[in-house]
């Protein structure tokens, strides 16, 4: 008698964060399918609104949602979910967010006040999350006991540096935030 082959668990993970902090990059980077994308054509009237001071060259936006996936191993697959980073998308986070199982706020330390509105939604909903300081172009501009300090964020929360272009460096934030997400949830059983 031959084991019938279960299909990989999915769960669903969320990533968030302020405009221009590599959602959009973190998920093609390194999600094993084409990523889905939403993105539009950054208006004169949206650069007016958009601040791209750090982001010269950014031509587009995510509109509603990146949508990806990758299997972690035969048992688990993670559907990626990122959020649009402006304040006037943020009427769809509820519905992006619904039944995920954590969440990944991509940080720009040279914009940290962008952030806010992504911690400040993990933390009032309490879904688990850790703080990902994208390294752009190999540099943090400040030290991951000062971005705690600015997010205001609790010693539980885990803070890592990676770059959103790199594929083995997405998929160790994604796994922090599953362990995050995991542990909670052993421990919501075991009390």
């Amino acid at each position: 008698m031959t084991a019938v082959e279960q299909p990989p668990v999915p769960v669903k993970l969320v990533i968030a964060g302020g405009f221009g902090v590599g959602k959009t990059t973190a998920v093609g980077a390194i999600s094993e399918i084409r990523p889905l994308t939403t993105e539009a054509a950054i208006t004169e009237v949206a650069a007016g609104v958009d601040d791209l001071t750090h982001t010269p060259g950014k031509t587009t936006t995510t509109v509603a949602m990146d949508f990806g996936c990758i299997t972690i191993d035969p048992t688990l697959k993670l559907y990626l979910f990122g959020t649009p980073g402006q304040d006037r998308f943020g009427f769809m986070w509820d519905d992006v967010v619904e039944g995920a199982l954590g969440g990944l706020v991509i940080v720009d330390t040279r914009r940290l006040d962008d952030c806010y509105a992504a911690v400040d939604y993990f933390e009032h909903k309490g879904i688990p999350f850790a703080v990902a300081v994208n390294a752009f172009d190999g540099e943090v501009h400040h030290n991951l006991d000062e971005v705690r300090w600015a997010l205001d964020v609790s010693d539980h929360v885990p803070l890592v540096v990676f770059d959103a272009r790199n594929t083995g460096s997405v998929r160790d934030a994604l796994l922090v935030v599953l362990e995050v997400a995991l542990s909670r949830a052993e421990n919501t059983v075991a009390g």
